[in-house]
């Protein structure tokens, strides 16, 4: 791993965002923060607008405002470990586990159908855990950690 490609997962401390060992890439968690723009993911508004339409904004307020939140972040984190995973080397259909960890269970509906839109076909194995806080800040919904099957070529 060199030079760090725009898009992908980056660390918020001294870790790597991903490790390959053999044929395995690790991703470490990732959460919906953006580091070079200094700004946590909390609603449609952060991310793309063929995106937020995509996962579902209704433009009507008080749905936007209840579900945007966990919807945007899921799509974030999702869409960073897919560029992580291009700029390994792979693509999400190489991505063989999840470890996806909540704030609040009850999100795990919303995260469903976004996971959905980035493995159409065979999902990953998955594990789901509810967590009583994560870093930074209490506006962080959900973690998602990947492990990837990626042979050398």
């Amino acid at each position: 791993m060199s030079a760090t490609p725009p898009g992908i997962a980056q660390p918020l401390a001294r870790y790597a965002a991903w490790r390959r060992a053999g044929d395995m890439v690790f991703l470490s968690g990732i959460i919906a923060v953006d580091p070079a723009a200094g700004r946590i993911v909390q609603g449609y508004a952060d991310i793309p607008d063929d995106a937020a339409t995509l996962i579902g904004r209704t433009g009507e307020f008080s749905s936007d405002v209840k579900e945007g939140p966990i919807l945007a972040q899921s799509w974030y984190v999702l869409d960073r470990i897919r560029l992580t995973i291009e700029a390994a080397g792979g693509q999400m259909s190489d991505v063989v586990k999840l470890v996806q960890y909540f704030r609040n269970l009850d999100h795990f509906p919303q995260y469903s159908r976004v996971r959905k839109l980035f493995f159409p076909g065979e999902p990953p194995a998955s594990t789901v855990v509810e967590v009583s806080a994560m870093l930074p800040t209490p506006e962080i919904l959900i973690e998602v950690e990947a492990t990837a099957w990626l042979p050398r070529r």
